[in-house]
């Protein structure tokens, strides 16, 4: 079992910051491709920001400039450094992983979501 236990989420001022983290656990071989998602009330859930094993990183437009993606192998957790935030910014973030679990003899692949954690910024 892979888990994705995240932390930082809450309530904060327009303009404010807030770093997210996620630190995934479990009988992991590697993990590939890190990422944040986020769904706000009535709308999909939307890609945020991805990281590769190799630190290349992919932003959304919306956030681009503002958020920063970065990931700490050694403690298998990715970090989302969020700044500038707008009150369109407000939404469930959800932390992602493409992994290979260790199952016995099997090396399997997976995607693994974290429960998601609120963020809200209002005034």
């Amino acid at each position: 079992q892979v888990q994705l236990v995240e932390s930082g989420g809450g309530l904060v001022q327009p303009g404010g910051s807030l770093r997210l983290s996620c630190a995934a656990s479990g009988s992991i071989f590697s993990i590939n491709t890190m990422g944040w998602y986020r769904q706000a009330p009535g709308k999909e859930r939307e890609l945020v920001a991805a990281i590769t094993s190799g630190g290349s990183t992919n932003y959304a437009d919306p956030v681009k400039g503002r958020f920063t993606i970065s990931r700490d192998n050694a403690k298998n957790t990715v970090y989302l450094q969020m700044n500038s935030l707008k009150s369109e910014d407000t939404a469930v973030y959800y932390c992602n992983a493409d992994v290979h679990t260790i199952e016995v003899l099997t090396i399997r692949r997976l995607v693994v979501w974290g429960q998601g954690t609120q963020v809200t910024v209002s005034s």
